[in-house]
């Protein structure tokens, strides 16, 4: 029999269809913060804006300052056929791996707003596609797409949020921090700040950025029966000297959000590179090494976000967790309730 921390179908649970938040708290900070002491076994229910109280003296906290771009885009084809796609990450400076909806092949052109164009380069395995963005038939660099993007695209909200994105989603799905743009997914643990409360911790205690362009696999579960067969998605990330310093000192670590504890634990795992692709699968048999404590929200059934939690506190502590959070009607996913794990 293979050990059940191990196992993908031990990471499942029912989840009511009410606690999917559509829409997030308001304000941000007033949102449910579940707290977990490993030391004493303790939980204790509280909101956010309490979050203070229960920062562990003396540990840094390390954000993820990524912004999110507005990466899905409505266009046609020249024959008139609607499509729809999703920017999921650059390749370099000119190939985008992308997701579209609609029926496309190598060569196939798309057409969008303001003059916008496309080309299909590639078709692959996965279902994603590369292509080239075009103006005016000059070829663009991802970051001469982005301000074309940001005034026709649309904020990418996550499957699960069955609505269409909102004009007040172009701030509520963004963190306050957020600085350098490339995701396509929030790093949903930051959300809850508001600008005040940011500012205040930031006083009080030692932090940095690191930045981790979260992808659309983010969202993706565990098809493998065995969690160490899932293959892990890559994603672009960078360590500030700042978070450097930290990092390599003896500081506890508090991160804020899966993204930035795959980004600190890449980069301590693999030879302290400050830049590069993150593929890390944090779980019970990859314990994180230098994130001491974890701020982060609660995650789909069978997603490697959740073996993240169990890499710190184990499988049956995190379905404990996980029943009472349901039992509570604390809200589940990007736009729900907080977690910490001290």
């Amino acid at each position: 029999m293979s050990n059940p921390e191990l196992l993908t179908s031990s990471y499942d649970f029912h989840l009511p269809d009410e606690l999917i938040a559509a829409y997030p708290a308001n304000p941000r900070d007033h949102a449910k913060l579940l707290v977990y002491n490993r030391e004493t076994d303790t939980i204790t229910h509280a909101h956010f804006y309490d979050l203070e109280q229960f920062i562990p003296k003396d540990c840094a906290l390390i954000f993820n300052d990524t912004k999110v771009i507005k990466a899905r885009l409505f266009g046609h084809k020249p024959s008139g056929g609607k499509i729809e796609l999703l920017i999921n990450r650059p390749l370099n400076a000119v190939d985008i791996n992308v997701y579209i909806r609609g029926r496309v092949k190598a060569g196939t052109q798309l057409l969008f707003d303001e003059n916008l164009q496309a080309k299909v380069i590639s078709c692959n395995d996965d279902g994603s596609r590369e292509v080239n963005f075009f103006k005016d038939k000059k070829l663009l660099r991802f970051e001469e797409l982005l301000p074309i993007v940001d005034k026709i695209g649309h904020i990418p909200l996550p499957p699960y949020i069955q609505r269409e994105d909102e004009t007040a989603d172009a701030n509520e799905y963004q963190s306050v921090f957020a600085k350098e743009e490339g995701a396509v997914a929030a790093p949903t643990a930051s959300l809850h700040f508001t600008p005040e409360q940011h500012e205040r911790i930031c006083k009080n205690h030692k932090h940095a950025y690191v930045t981790l362009h979260v992808g659309s696999g983010t969202f993706k579960p565990v098809e493998a029966d065995i969690i160490t067969e899932h293959p892990m998605h890559a994603e672009y990330y960078a360590i500030s000297n700042a978070a450097k310093e930290l990092l390599d000192s003896k500081t506890p670590i508090l991160s804020v959000g899966t993204t930035s504890t795959r980004t600190i634990e890449f980069y301590a795992k693999h030879g302290k590179i400050q830049s590069g692709e993150a593929n890390l699968f944090l779980h019970p048999n990859n314990k994180p090494s230098r994130v001491n404590y974890l701020l982060t929200n609660f995650h789909l059934p069978k997603s490697t976000l959740l073996m993240l939690v169990a890499s710190f506190v184990g499988l049956e502590k995190t379905q404990e967790l996980y029943a009472t959070a349901i039992k509570e009607n604390y809200r589940f996913y990007s736009y729900g309730d907080a977690m910490l794990i001290i």
